[in-house]
């Protein structure tokens, strides 16, 4: 609760540009590039196919974010979704695993920044980048979601500059031979190496590069005419990212084809640049995945602590620590504090590749439930004169089964951590109910 004892509500105050910078730094421009090495050695050279498989069951799962944030312009997202659109404590379960997933995101970030420093300045360790990396993005975040909306536009620009001399170098540098350098399958096929099973792994792994895109709709409060604009920019930053990956992994494979022999497979993207750019770009790219990632770790922790926020007004968290906001600045400031310390603690515990696998174990059940939900609510419970067999029943069905599927490949660890995540949800959940101090179904206005 606010200090005046009323329900918080967040003020509309993002437009649609706001919207689709804020998506396009939470997923980062250029989101594979952290992830290369590993995306690399996983798939066996077929990165290329692993992001366009993964990006199919992405886009899907974008139009369902789209449809259902036209039906309900609140922050919660999934949580929202799938409690008013299937069942309250269905809904509950989606939101625990979006805790998951948005716990995790800033960690993968953070982690992400502190290698990326630590291979530019080996000189200071890297738990120090990690603890001022995450000092100043919580001082921005408790600023108010205007600051943060001006960063991500101040930090694109940076990085739009240092991609644009990379892709400039890289063609430069394919065409030197002539001009069959730039056309290859091998990128895309590689009967050598090709492995069915290894790219099911790469995959599930890939789905990294699109993780964040449903952060949009936890601003759904803090919109200017939400019903149009979050549809829009969800499925816009989606096929961005989608198109633009691609394009990089293409020209970077066709630069490095050795691809087994990175200095350093967290970083080897930077050796790429490295060698069509020399060590000035070497230096730029590293800069870029810093700041990309801390934009990604910021507005991250934004996402998460609107979706505690709408679970506190819910009372399905307890509200007097999760649903309050800052007077001054309109923000849930608890939230924001309490995220930033558990993403500092995780980024000092886990590896960039399990990190990565346990924040897809919950993005992708979440985005299981929101397929599910759409074609629910807005195919089989909506009149026949409002509903798209397309739209409403096909898109959501088909990427309900590429999410699954891709679930299904994550490594075995990962789903024992995420399933242990999923016990203890359950279990207080559980005990919300013995109690019956609490009412958990859905209670946001529309």
């Amino acid at each position: 609760m606010s200090e005046s004892g009323c329900v918080p509500h967040l003020r509309r105050v993002l437009r649609l540009r706001d919207l689709i910078f804020y998506g396009i730094i939470v997923i980062t421009p250029i989101a594979p590039v952290p992830i290369y090495g590993i995306a690399q050695r996983l798939s066996c050279g077929h990165v290329i196919l692993s992001l366009l498989l993964a990006g199919i069951a992405m886009m899907l799962t974008a139009v369902s974010y789209g449809r259902m944030a036209n039906l309900y312009p609140s922050a919660g997202s999934a949580y929202v979704y799938v409690g008013r659109g299937l069942n309250p404590h269905l809904g509950f379960l989606a939101g625990w695993t979006m805790i998951l997933d948005y716990l995790v995101l800033p960690m993968v970030a953070v982690i992400q920044v502190g290698l990326a420093v630590e291979r530019l300045v080996p000189a200071i360790p890297y738990a120090v980048w990690v603890t001022l990396c995450m000092a100043l993005m919580t001082i921005l975040n408790l600023r108010g979601v205007l600051t943060t909306a001006r960063t991500n536009t101040a930090l694109l620009a940076a990085m739009t500059v240092v991609i644009g001399a990379f892709l400039i170098l890289a063609l430069k540098y394919l065409v030197g031979p002539g001009a069959s350098g730039l056309v290859s399958l091998k990128p895309l096929y590689d009967p050598t190496t090709f492995d069915p099973k290894a790219i099911a792994t790469a995959t599930s792994f890939a789905a990294l590069t699109y993780i964040g895109f449903d952060g949009l709709t936890t601003l759904a409060e803090e919109v200017d005419n939400p019903a149009r604009n979050v549809p829009l920019a969800t499925v816009a930053v989606c096929a961005f990212t989608a198109l633009f990956s691609c394009l990089l992994v293409y020209i970077a494979q066709l630069v490095y084809p050795d691809w087994h022999v990175f200095t350093n497979i967290d970083t080897a993207f930077m050796d790429v640049t490295r060698r069509v750019g020399g060590e000035p770009l070497f230096q730029g790219m590293g800069l870029v995945v810093i700041l990309s990632s801390f934009g990604a770790a910021m507005v991250g922790i934004v996402a998460a602590s609107r979706v505690l926020l709408a679970m506190g007004r819910d009372h399905v968290l307890p509200a007097r620590v999760f649903a309050r906001l800052e007077t001054r600045t309109d923000t849930p400031a608890r939230n924001i504090l309490l995220l930033s310390l558990i993403a500092w603690l995780g980024s000092l515990l886990l590896s960039l590749e399990r990190a990565g696998e346990l924040l897809n174990f919950g993005a992708l059940l979440g985005f299981m439930g929101v397929n599910l939900t759409t074609f629910c609510q807005c195919y089989l419970r909506r009149e026949r004169a409002y509903r798209s067999l397309l739209v409403d029943a096909v898109a959501p069905l088909i990427g309900f089964l590429f999410c699954f599927a891709i679930w299904l490949a994550l490594p075995f660890p990962a789903k024992i951590t995420g399933g242990a995540w999923l016990l203890l949800g359950l279990t207080y959940y559980t005990s919300l109910k013995l109690t019956k101090k609490n009412n958990p179904a859905p209670t946001l206005p529309l």
